[in-house]
């Protein structure tokens, strides 16, 4: 028993020897979780981290300068296709594509010698019927007489009046095959119809133009003033209606503004000059035609652009920032700040978007607070620190400031 002992004994400490650093780090580890797990059963309870800050904002009425806004194209208030009223060849191209014309100036120059050939044919057409005309007026001049006393038959005289009647016309005739001669020669002079930007040149010296149809040629378009084309809503029209009653003014005199496709305002204010008789039943629509002054060319037909039409003020209108406004499902919605600084989600009806806000219709009154900034840190339900964007400004600032003044 005693070796036996003596043996158990010796081991025992032989074995304290090899695991006596292991054995104190594993006893070690067990007081230290023993004596976290007292402090937290035996303590106060575990402090979570602060509520999220986020940027709000207090809903106030105001009173706003509602307008509506309409997508058109502009176009020349006179689009003139130049076009080939006889068969010929191009001769001469006589003007710069691209450029200002005037009327009256020269545009190109057709081959009329075939129509001179036929001018000439026509005028010795006239000339013969002129003196076939001037024997019938003569044989009824011999012959009247004659026949007042019964000195040849009544019915030569007859046959000579007949005669002169149809030389008469066998005149009118020709001097119209000699006008229209004329005519297929002028028309062999394109010039400008009109004054205007004209475009590129649809045919080549050379070619033959007019066969079986009127070639087009070119085409020019006026350009100061030009047209904006769109189309305004029912309500829309009716509501700019009100307003321009309200301003004693017609709907005419309402100011335009045209906005470009680069966003750029057009400098020139311009006005409606006309609107459609009907709305159209597909679309529920009006046609409206607004007119720009253009000096300086800039503006071109089909270009695309918006007018803004100035519809009144609205007074106790709620406007938001964009950015506060959460769009899903066709649905916009809002993170609203109860009195005990929890957020809720409203459902709002948003209107016009007056700049970089939208105009609420339904869901928010005077006086409620919503998130503007920081709505990825708010769920339903929880507390949040709200801050307004004055309040963090200041704060932010104040670590500087005092870092400075150290």
């Amino acid at each position: 028993m005693t070796d036996v002992h003596a043996c158990g004994q010796a081991g025992t400490q032989s074995g304290a020897v090899q695991a006596g650093p292991t054995f104190l780090r594993r006893g070690m580890a067990i007081a230290l979780v023993a004596l976290v797990s007292f402090a937290a059963g035996c303590g106060d309870e575990a402090v979570g981290p602060p509520p999220p800050i986020v940027q709000v904002m207090d809903v106030a009425a105001s009173e706003v300068e509602l307008s509506a806004e309409l997508i058109g194209q502009l176009d020349s208030p006179q689009n003139v296709e130049v076009r080939a009223r006889v068969e010929a060849f191009v001769e001469k191209m006589l003007f710069t594509e691209g450029t200002e014309v005037k009327e009256g100036d020269p545009l190109f120059a057709l081959d009329n010698k075939p129509y001179k050939e036929a001018l000439a044919a026509a005028k010795g057409e006239l000339a013969e019927a002129k003196a076939a005309l001037s024997k019938y007026e003569n044989d009824v001049k011999r012959l009247t007489p004659l026949a007042e006393k019964r000195a040849i038959p009544r019915q030569d005289l007859d046959d000579a009046v007949a005669a002169l009647a149809m030389g008469k016309a066998s005149v009118l005739s020709a001097e119209a095959k000699v006008e229209s001669a004329q005519f297929d020669i002028d028309y062999c002079d394109v010039r400008a119809p009109a004054s205007g930007l004209i475009g590129a040149t649809e045919v080549s010296v050379g070619e033959l133009v007019g066969a079986g149809e009127p070639t087009l040629l070119a085409t020019l378009s006026t350009l100061d003033p030009v047209w904006f084309y769109g189309s305004i809503s029912e309500a829309q029209y009716l509501k700019a209606e009100s307003e321009a009653k309200r301003r004693n003014k017609r709907l005419f005199d309402l100011p335009v503004q045209l906005i470009l496709g680069d966003g750029a305002v057009h400098p020139q204010q311009g006005k409606f000059v006309f609107i459609d008789r009907a709305v159209d039943v597909k679309t529920g629509t009006l046609r409206v035609r607004a007119e720009f002054s253009n000096p300086t060319k800039l503006l071109r037909p089909g270009m695309f652009g918006r007018i803004k039409v100035s519809v009144g003020a609205q007074a106790d209108s709620l406007l938001i920032p964009e950015r506060a406004v959460i769009s899903l499902q066709g649905k916009n919605f809002v993170w609203l700040v109860g009195a005990d600084s929890t957020v809720s989600q409203r459902q709002i009806t948003v209107g016009d978007r007056i700049g970089s806000d939208f105009l609420v219709l339904e869901g928010l009154s005077p006086g409620n607070r919503i998130v503007v900034e920081g709505l990825q840190k708010v769920r339903e339900g929880a507390q949040v620190q709200a801050m307004t964007a004055e309040q963090i400004a200041k704060a932010s600032a104040a670590p500087a400031a005092k870092a400075k003044g150290e």
